[in-house]
């Protein structure tokens, strides 16, 4: 893959550059680059906006309505956008279920789901795991029981993130507990404003409500919102982590991050000093450039290969890895060079102390960084049994 960008490149990245220079809101900016939360509406405005424009699902292929970028252009996409400091957008439906319906679903869903995706229209949440059923995803106990035209769905998701916002969740469900746990998982799309569905929010160490459990109580499901065959939802759930662990990694935002970083350090000071003109500064900042830099070449290895019509494998696993590494070693740096500034909690309006207010929030935020999405460790077991041959 060249990574010297032509000179059509550079147009489109000026391109994109403007737009964000015109269309992002004032506030909505501030709070990205303080690291606060959106409300649901302003997440929605923002998605809307970007469905207007045909760069909501900027991964999407055009026979789905995507704008058919090629790997460079969703990369120099990701660069500014986050250069921009606009939010990202929330990633359970247009990155990670609509590439699922796409490969899997029937036209019918296709028809009914995609458009609302790629407009803005739906968000979607994700229910995976369950108080039994983290890293061990197979041994997930809500089951599905067939009855009629419908399923009827018992149990409990948690950690569910934007379970409070979304009007979808794709689910897995267990349809059978005969032979290998793992042939008895089916893939189900539920309503949100189902009878029998209770949300229960989880308020995280940063003190935000990112989180939620999620009790289904004879929930009724189609069996037209299967996607895929009974107890194929196994596959489908692989194939949708693939996604998923390649966008965990955060290149965009680890390079607006450490920018933000090196600002901070030649702004602030010790006894007249800037903290820059630290040696040990100056290499903590430069060994995490250097992970930065071969994080992204992984990464462009990966946007080739996806762009050649592979889906995401087993290398998906160590971007994760080491996206999640990273963002946790700059939010650690962040929050040594603050200091005392670093202590308050949510208040303060010194100068840079609400900066590094903000950072501790993300600080604390991103410990779960590393078990989200699929823990560091079960990554490690499958790039050992995947691409070592280990196990």
């Amino acid at each position: 893959m060249n990574i010297d960008f032509t000179p059509e490149e550079r147009k489109f990245q000026e391109e994109v550059r403007q737009w964000f220079a015109e269309n992002l809101p004032s506030e909505i900016k501030e709070k990205v680059e303080l690291g606060l939360e959106l409300t649901r509406e302003e997440q929605v405005a923002w998605e809307r906006k970007l469905g207007e424009k045909g760069w909501l699902a900027a991964n999407w292929p055009e026979e789905f309505g995507g704008p058919g970028w090629n790997a460079t252009q969703r990369y120099i996409f990701a660069q500014e956008r986050a250069l921009a400091s606009a939010p990202n957008v929330s990633p359970f439906g247009v990155a990670m279920v609509a590439p699922v319906i796409m490969a899997f679903g029937t036209d019918e869903q296709k028809q009914e789901y995609l458009p609302r995706i790629r407009t803005g229209r739906q968000l979607w949440c994700q229910g995976y795991s369950e108080p039994g059923a983290g890293s061990d995803l197979a041994s997930l106990k809500t089951a599905a029981k067939r009855e009629g035209d419908h399923y009827i769905v018992n149990g409990q998701k948690i950690w569910t993130t934007q379970a409070h916002w979304a009007e979808m969740m794709f689910c897995l469900v267990r349809t059978s507990s005969e032979g290998r746990k793992q042939q008895g998982i089916s893939f189900l799309l539920i309503d949100m404003n189902s009878p029998g569905i209770e949300v229960r929010p989880i308020i995280t160490i940063d003190g935000v409500h990112h989180l939620n459990e999620v009790f289904l109580t004879n929930v009724k499901v189609p069996v037209a919102n299967r996607v895929g065959e009974e107890g194929q939802g196994w596959t489908l759930a692989k194939y949708l982590l693939g996604h998923e662990r390649t966008g965990i990694a955060g290149v965009p935002e680890s390079t607006k991050q450490i920018a933000r970083l090196k600002r901070i350090a030649g702004e602030d000071t010790v006894n007249g000093t800037p903290l820059l003109e630290n040696p040990d500064v100056r290499r903590r900042i430069a060994e995490l450039e250097i992970d930065l830099k071969a994080l992204e070449y992984t990464n462009f290895r990966t946007l080739d290969a996806m762009a050649r019509g592979n889906p995401p494998g087993p290398e998906s696993s160590g971007l994760k890895i080491k996206g999640t590494q990273l963002q946790q070693g700059i939010t650690e740096a962040l929050l040594e060079m603050g200091g005392y500034f670093s202590l308050p909690w949510h208040t303060g309006e010194a100068i840079g102390m609400r900066e590094y207010n903000t950072s501790t929030l993300r600080y604390n935020f991103l410990r779960a960084s590393t078990i989200y999405g699929g823990s560091n460790e079960i990554q490690k077991n499958v790039i050992a049994k995947n691409l070592l041959g280990l196990g």
